[in-house]
């Protein structure tokens, strides 16, 4: 396989795993009746957003790598948030 073609499968992996989040997170809400966002929410966005960045440093776009960079950040935050928080709410 060329290095191209590999790039390219890789940038649709991770375009895959960022749209996985929005099925799972429709799921949990449905399954609550309410709108949720499930940690694996965040999860996938992680995964599908370090991928799109190795894809958009692969691909040289600043633009690209700026958004993806910036989410990674964003959704580690509210990772942080929701196990720190249980954490706390255990030792309570």
């Amino acid at each position: 396989m060329e290095t191209e073609t590999l790039w390219i499968a890789i940038g649709l992996l991770g375009q895959a795993l960022f749209t996985s989040r929005f099925i799972v997170q429709w799921l949990a809400s449905e399954r609550e009746k309410r709108s949720i966002v499930p940690p694996v929410f965040w999860l996938l966005s992680i995964a599908g957003g370090g991928v799109l960045l190795s894809y958009a440093i692969w691909r040289k776009d600043p633009v690209f790598i700026l958004g993806q960079s910036t989410g990674v950040f964003i959704y580690a935050r509210n990772l942080w948030f929701i196990y720190s928080h249980r954490d706390r709410g255990a030792r309570s």
